[in-house]
C-alpha cells in the first residue's frame, strides 16, 4: 500500500476522551508517541506499514486532539488509556511502538497485562529519566522544558530551542521544523503533568519482556537517549534485536523514516 493509503480519525470513548488515526487491516500495531509530540509524528510508519497491519496512533491524554484531564498524571493512567485503545479496536493482543516516552508506557504496560502484548518495538528509550539519567542531566532536561514553562512562556516559545536538542546536528529543515510544531501545540498544563511523572517514575523493569519478540532502535545521534546507554538497555532484554540508525538523532521515526520503516518491516515479516 503506498504512503497516500486512507488514513481514518476515531474518538475512544472514556475518562478523558482520546483521538486516534488508523489504517490498514490484519495485526493491529499501535503507535505511542514521545513526550514532546502527537498521533501526527507517525504518519509515515501508519499508512506505509499498513499494506499487511491495522496500524494505530493515538495522542496521549493532555496531547494533541485528546482531552485533558483534572489531577496529577501517573503511568497506570497511561496504561489504562492504551488498554482502553486496544479494547476500542477489539484487540486481544497488540504489537506496541513506543518511542522515549512512548516507550515506558509500553514497557509499563506489558509488566501489568503482558497477555495483550504480541511484541516491542522500542525506539530512543529505555527505563527512563529517574533510573538512567544522572541528576544533572535531569536537571538539564527539567531547565529547557518546564523552566521556562513556570517562568510565563508557552509551548511555543521553547518549541525550536528543544527541537534543536533532539535532532541530529544535520537534520533537515523541514523534519525540524515539523518537530517544532509538534511541540508548539503542546498542552502547557498537561505538558508540565507529563515532565513531572516522567521525571520521577521509577518502576519500570526490561524483565517483563522477555518471552516475545522485541526491536530496539536508536538514531546514532541520540543526545537524549544515546547509543551506548540503549545498547546497554538492549542487552538486558534476551533475545532483544538491537538497531542504530545511521544520521537519526532521539526522533528517529520522523528524522529517517525510510529506515525506520524498513527495520519494523524485517521485525514484522521474520515473526511471521
Amino acid at each position: 500500500m503506498s504512503d497516500t493509503a486512507a488514513v481514518h480519525t476515531v474518538h475512544i470513548a472514556g475518562a478523558p476522551p482520546l483521538v486516534a488515526d488508523y489504517c490498514g487491516q490484519g495485526e493491529p500495531v499501535i503507535f505511542l508517541h514521545g513526550i514532546g509530540g502527537n498521533r501526527g509524528n507517525w504518519r509515515a510508519q501508519l499508512a506505509t506499514l499498513s499494506d499487511r497491519l491495522l496500524t494505530v496512533a493515538y495522542d496521549t491524554r493532555g496531547y494533541g486532539d485528546s482531552d485533558d484531564y483534572d489531577g496529577p498524571l501517573a503511568m497506570r493512567d497511561l496504561r489504562s488509556d492504551l488498554l482502553r485503545v486496544l479494547d476500542h479496536f477489539a484487540a486481544r493482543q497488540a504489537h506496541l511502538v513506543g518511542l522515549s516516552m512512548g516507550g515506558m508506557v509500553a514497557l509499563d504496560f506489558v509488566a501489568h497485562y503482558p497477555d495483550r502484548v504480541r511484541s516491542l518495538v522500542l525506539a530512543d528509550t529505555s527505563l527512563g529519566p529517574a533510573q538512567d539519567f544522572s541528576a544533572v542531566e535531569i536537571e538539564d532536561f527539567l531547565r529547557l522544558r518546564r523552566a521556562p514553562l513556570e517562568a510565563g512562556q508557552s509551548p511555543v516559545d521553547i518549541a525550536a530551542s528543544v527541537a534543536a536538542s533532539l535532532v541530529a546536528p544535520d537534520c533537515e529543515l523541514a523534519v525540524r521544523l515539523e518537530l517544532e510544531a509538534s511541540i508548539a501545540r503542546l498542552h502547557r498544563d498537561s505538558y508540565l503533568k507529563t515532565l513531572d511523572m516522567i521525571t520521577r517514575h521509577r518502576d519500570l523493569t526490561a524483565a517483563a519482556v522477555a518471552g516475545r519478540p522485541t526491536l530496539v532502535i536508536v538514531g546514532s545521534e541520540d543526545r537524549l537517549t544515546p547509543p551506548a546507554r540503549v545498547r546497554d538497555f538492549a542487552a538486558t532484554i534476551p533475545g532483544a534485536r538491537f538497531v542504530e540508525i545511521r544520521g537519526a538523532g532521539h526522533l528517529s521515526n520522523l528524522e529517517r523514516p525510510a529506515e525506520f520503516n524498513r527495520a519494523l518491516r524485517h521485525f514484522y515479516t521474520d515473526m511471521g
